[in-house]
C-alpha cells in the first residue's frame, strides 16, 4: 500500500469530524466560508441540497461586464443556512422564497443566507449580479479579431469558475438542470447547452433563450457569443459548426462534422447508450488555452489546431481527431457520469484519452493506432512519474483551488496508459461489460474510481482492489530490468527484477502486471511469451534453454505501464539495428528504451545523436520520425555540453537539411525535418539560409507560409541576427491574418535583450488585456535555453509567481509555464538556485512544490548528463 495512506485516513477521520460538528452546530458554519471551494463545505452541501435548477439571464451588450439575473431552486434535504458561490463583481440577492433576504452574508466568495428564511423541501432564491468580459482571467472571454474588427464571447468555467460567472453551488456532485436566455448584440448568433431559440430581435438587441439542458455539473455550462458563422454538412446535418467570419472559409465542414458525428454513432455503440443529450454542437474557438472543452451540446475546440494554416503532417491530423475523440467521448465519461469531486479527474480524462485510441484502433485498424497511443501518451507519462514530484492518479485536494494543479501528464497520459493494461488484465469483453454496467448505475450522476473498479471487476468476476492501491493510489511508477545470461548460444537464465523509480516516493511493494515478452531475433521479430509480474523478481521458466535471442524486450505490445531497462546485450543489438525493427511500436519503444539510457546518464548522449544521424534518412513512419527529431533536437540542444554541441551542430543540421531537401520523401517527413532545421539553426550559415529564405516562397522546395515563416523570424531574433527586427516588422506588415499580431508578440519574447526579457515579464502579470493564449504561446521563446544568462534574473521571480497563476490562469498554465523555466536553464548554477528556493520556502503548499520538482527534473538530469560525459 502507498505510504500515504495513514495521512489519508487521519484526513478523512478529521473531516467526518468536522462534518458532524457543523451539523450539530447548525448556523456555526463561518470555517466553511473559506476562499474557494473547500471538500468540506462541498460535502456539507451534498448532505443539504439536491434536485438543483438555474434560471439563468445574462446581457452581454456591455464590452466588459456582462449583468445577470438568476433563480437558483433547489430541495433542501438538511437544516443549517444556504451556501452559494460567487465570486464576481458584485452581486444582490432579490428575494428568498419570494421574502426581502436580510442577514445574507457575502465574504470570501460565498454567499450565506440565513436558515430562517428556507423551508424545508423546495426553495427559490433570486440574486442579480454581474460577471468580468476580458480577454484572460474572467469566466468570459473575449475576443477581438483583427481581420475584420469584430468581437466574439466565449465562457472559460473549468475546474471551479462557474461562481465567478454566476451564484450557484459550484461543485461537480450538484448537478442542475439550466436554462439560458442570454441578450447579445443585434445579429449576433449564440450557442450554449440547450437548443436556441431567438425571442426577441429589436431595439438593438437580440434575446436569445435556450432550452433546459439534461442535469450538468456547473463547469459544463457553457455560452459563446458573436458573430459566428454557422454551418452544416449533408453527411452529418444534426451538428452545426460554430466558427469566426473570418475564418469561415478555411474550415474543413464536411470532414470535422463527419469526424464527431463518427464518433457519436460509434461511441453510442460501445457503450450500449446513445448520445446522453439532446444535441449536440461544436464551436472553433479563436485564443482558446485548450486543446477542447466538453461542454454537453457545446462543444470547443481550439481554433489553430482545427484550422490549419498550411499543410498539416499526419501528426498534427492525428492529434485533431484523437482531440476530437477524446472530447466526444467525455459526452459520456465525464457528462453523464461525473467524477464526485477533482481527486478524480482521472476518471474522466484517462477514460477519454483511452476511449479515444480504441475509437482509432477500431475504425482505422490498419492505422497502427496503439503506435499512436504509445507516442502521445507513454513517454509523457513517464517523464513526469520519474520524478520526485509525481502524485498518484487520485489525487488528494482539498480545495477546487488547487485542482489546477492536478491537470498534468499523470491524469491525461498516466491514467489511460493504466487503463490499457486494465483491459489486458481482465480481457476486453469484460472491460466493455464493466463500463456499460458503470454509466447505467451512474447516469446522470457522480461515481469515483471505485464505483468504476467495482463494475468491472463485477463483469470480470474477480476483485480488483488491490490492482486499484497500486496503480491509482500509488505515487510513482516502476522500472523492470532485464537480466539475461546466456551459455553456449543457450539461455541460461532469464529474469524481470522490478522495483520503483523512486522508493522515497513510492514505498516498497509490487505493482501487478500482465505483459508480453519477446525473446527476438535478428530480424526484429521473434516470439512472444505472456508473463504475470507479482514479485520482486520474476523468473522467465520457459525462456531457460532456449536459442539465444538478438535481444529481449519486456513489454512488446505495450500492455504494462513499466520503464524497461534492457540489458547489456539487448541494448548493444538496439544501438546499431533499432532501425531494422519491422514492427513500427516496437521500434518506437526500442527508441524509447535508448532514450531512457540516456536520461539516465548511462548512455552517452553523443552515441544517441551519432544511432539517430544514421537512421534519420531511413525512418520511414512519420510519426517516428517526429520523435526521433525531437529527441535528436533535444539531445543535441541540452544533453551535450557546449563544447560537444560545437562539434556536433553543422552535422546534425545538415542532416536535417538534407531530409527537409529529400524529394523523394512524403511531405510530413520532411516538413518534421524543416521545422527541427528552423528552430536548431545557431551558425553563420544556417541563419543566412534562414534570411534567404524569407525573400523566397520556397524553401527546398516546401511551400514557405505564415507559421513557418513566423517560426525563422522568432529563429532569427532569438539568435541576435543582423536585421532581425526589421525583418520581424516586414513580417507583420506582409501577414495580413487575424493570427498575425500573436505570432508577432511570440517572435518579439525571444530578443536576447535584459529590457524586453523585464517588460515581456511585467506584461505576463500585469497586462490585463493580454490573451493567456498569447502568453503561452510565447514562453518557449521568452526562455531560449540559448539566452539562459538573460532569463535567470527572472527565476526566483517565476517561482514566486506560482500561487498568483494558481489564482489567475487556467489549468495546464501553472505546467507549462514551469516547464518552460526550467527548459530554459541547463547548468548547475541554475539547479542550485531551484534548489535553494524550495528550501528557503518550507511553507510553499504541496502541491506547488510537486509541480516545481516535476519540472526540475528535467533540468537536473541535464546537469548530470553533462556532468558525467563531459567534453569528452
Amino acid at each position: 500500500m502507498p505510504t500515504v495512506a495513514p495521512a489519508r485516513k487521519l484526513y478523512r477521520m478529521l473531516l467526518t469530524l468536522a462534518l458532524t460538528a457543523a451539523s450539530l452546530l447548525g448556523a456555526n458554519d463561518d470555517s466553511l466560508l473559506a476562499p474557494g471551494v473547500s471538500r468540506a463545505l462541498a460535502e456539507w452541501r451534498a448532505h443539504r441540497v439536491a434536485d438543483v435548477r438555474y434560471e439563468l439571464a445574462l446581457d452581454v451588450t456591455r464590452a466588459d461586464t456582462a449583468r445577470g439575473r438568476v433563480v437558483v431552486r433547489f430541495r433542501r434535504t438538511g437544516d443549517g443556512n444556504a451556501i452559494l458561490d460567487f465570486r464576481g463583481p458584485s452581486v444582490a440577492l432579490q428575494h428568498v422564497n419570494g421574502a426581502k433576504p436580510e442577514g445574507v452574508v457575502w465574504r470570501q466568495g460565498h454567499l450565506r443566507i440565513p436558515a430562517a428564511l428556507l423551508r424545508p423541501g423546495a426553495n427559490a432564491i433570486e440574486a442579480r449580479f454581474t460577471a468580468l468580459v476580458a480577454p484572460a482571467g474572467a469566466s468570459i472571454i473575449r475576443v477581438r479579431d483583427a481581420a475584420d474588427g469584430t468581437s466574439y464571447l466565449y465562457t472559460l468555467l473549468v475546474p471551479s469558475d462557474a461562481h465567478a460567472l454566476f451564484p450557484c453551488f459550484d461543485q461537480p456532485d450538484l448537478k442542475a438542470r439550466v436554462t439560458l436566455a442570454l441578450t447579445t448584440p443585434k445579429g449576433w448568433t449564440a450557442l450554449a447547452n440547450g437548443a436556441a431559440t431567438i425571442v426577441r430581435d429589436s431595439g438593438g438587441v437580440r434575446v436569445h433563450r435556450f432550452a433546459t439542458s439534461r442535469p450538468i455539473s456547473t463547469y459544463l455550462v457553457a455560452f459563446a457569443a458573436g458573430p459566428w458563422r454557422v454551418a452544416r454538412s449533408a453527411a452529418a446535418r444534426d451538428v452545426a459548426v460554430y466558427t469566426r467570419a473570418s475564418r469561415a472559409r478555411s474550415v474543413e465542414v464536411d470532414s470535422l462534422a463527419r469526424m464527431n458525428a463518427i464518433a457519436l454513432a460509434w461511441l453510442g455503440g460501445y457503450f450500449g447508450r446513445a448520445y446522453p443529450f439532446d444535441k449536440y454542437d461544436f464551436l472553433l474557438a479563436p485564443a482558446f488555452p485548450f486543446g477542447g472543452m466538453e461542454h454537453p451540446g457545446a462543444v470547443f475546440y481550439n481554433e489553430e489546431s482545427f484550422i490549419f494554416r498550411e499543410p498539416p503532417t499526419q501528426p498534427q491530423r492525428l492529434a485533431r481527431q484523437a482531440t476530437t475523440f477524446h472530447e466526444v467521448a467525455h459526452q459520456w465519461f465525464g457528462d453523464l457520469v461525473t467524477m464526485r469531486w477533482f481527486d478524480d479527474l482521472w476518471l474522466k480524462e484517462g477514460f477519454a484519452t483511452y476511449m479515444a485510441a480504441r475509437m482509432q484502433a477500431a475504425l482505422a485498424p490498419g492505422s497502427d493506432s496503439w503506435k499512436t497511443f504509445y507516442l502521445r501518451n507513454k513517454p509523457l507519462a513517464y517523464d513526469v512519474d520519474g520524478t520526485l514530484g509525481t502524485t498518484p492518479v487520485w489525487q488528494e485536494l482539498g480545495n477546487l483551488e488547487q485542482a489546477k494543479s492536478n491537470y498534468g501528464a499523470i491524469v491525461y497520459n498516466k491514467a489511460p496508459s493504466i487503463l490499457k493494461q486494465l483491459e489486458f488484465l481482465v480481457g476486453e469483453r469484460a472491460f466493455r461489460e464493466g463500463v456499460r454496467l458503470f454509466l447505467r448505475r451512474h447516469a446522470y450522476g457522480n461515481a469515483t474510481w471505485r464505483d468504476l473498479l467495482a463494475a468491472v471487476g463485477t463483469a470480470a468476476g474477480r476483485p480488483l482492489d488491490a490492482w486499484g492501491a497500486q496503480y491509482i493510489l500509488r505515487p510513482g511508477m516502476p522500472e523492470l530490468e532485464q537480466r539475461l545470461v546466456v551459455e553456449g548460444e543457450r539461455i541460461a537464465r532469464l529474469e524481470l527484477v522490478q522495483r520503483p523509480v523512486h522508493p522515497s516516493v513510492s514505498g516498497p511493494g509490487v505493482w501487478p502486471m500482465r505483459l508480453e515478452l519477446l525473446l527476438g531475433d535478428s530480424t526484429g521479430g521473434g516470439e512472444r511469451l505472456e508473463v504475470e509480474v507479482q514479485a520482486e523478481t520474476t523468473v522467465i521458466a520457459a525462456a531457460a534453454g532456449r536459442p539465444a535471442p538478438a535481444f529481449v524486450f519486456a513489454n512488446a505490445g505495450d500492455h504494462g505501464y513499466v520503464r524497461v531497462r534492457l540489458d547489456p546485450r539487448s541494448l548493444a543489438w538496439a544501438e546499431s539495428h533499432v532501425g531494422t525493427v519491422p514492427d513500427d511500436l516496437l521500434r518506437a519503444m526500442l527508441w524509447s528504451a535508448l532514450w531512457d539510457e540516456v536520461r539516465q546518464a548511462r548512455l552517452d548522449p553523443d552515441r544517441f545523436v551519432a544511432a539517430a544521424l544514421r537512421e534519420l534518412s531511413a525512418e520511414r513512419d512519420e510519426q517516428l520520425l517526429a520523435s526521433l527529431v525531437s529527441r535528436l533536437t533535444r539531445a543535441t540542444e541540452a544533453y551535450l555540453s557546449p563544447a560537444r554541441r560545437a562539434r556536433r551542430i553543422a552535422e546534425v543540421e545538415r542532416a536535417l537539411l538534407a531530409g527537409a531537401s529529400d524529394t523523394a520523401r512524403g511531405y510530413g517527413a520532411r516538413k518534421t525535418q524543416l521545422d527541427a532545421y528552423i528552430g536548431l539553426a545557431a551558425s553563420d550559415d544556417g541563419l543566412r539560409r534562414l534570411t534567404a529564405w524569407l525573400a523566397d516562397s520556397l524553401a527546398v522546395g516546401l511551400p514557405l507560409r505564415p507559421p513557418t515563416r513566423w517560426a525563422i523570424v522568432t529563429t532569427l531574433v532569438a539568435r541576435g541576427a543582423a536585421g532581425a527586427d526589421a525583418r520581424l516588422a516586414a513580417e507583420a506588415r506582409r501577414d495580413t491574418t487575424a493570427d498575425a499580431r500573436r505570432r508577432a508578440f511570440v517572435a518579439g519574447a525571444a530578443r536576447p535583450d535584459p529590457g524586453s526579457k523585464a517588460e515581456y515579464f511585467r506584461r505576463y502579470f500585469a497586462d490585463t488585456t493580454l490573451n493567456e493564449e498569447w502568453v503561452t504561446s510565447s514562453l518557449r521563446a521568452f526562455n531560449d535555453p540559448g539566452q539562459s544568462a538573460l532569463t535567470r534574473p527572472q527565476l526566483r521571480a517565476a517561482l514566486d509567481s506560482l500561487p498568483w497563476i494558481q489564482r489567475n490562469r487556467r489549468i495546464f498554465f501553472l505546467g507549462q509555464w514551469l516547464g518552460a523555466v526550467a527548459n530554459g536553464q541547463r547548468d548547475a548554477d541554475a539547479l542550485r538556485a531551484v534548489d535553494d528556493y524550495l528550501e528557503a520556502r518550507p511553507d510553499l503548499p504541496r502541491d506547488l512544490r510537486q509541480k516545481i520538482l516535476q519540472a526540475r527534473d528535467e533540468l537536473e538530469r541535464t546537469v548530470r548528463i553533462r556532468q558525467a560525459f563531459g567534453d569528452g
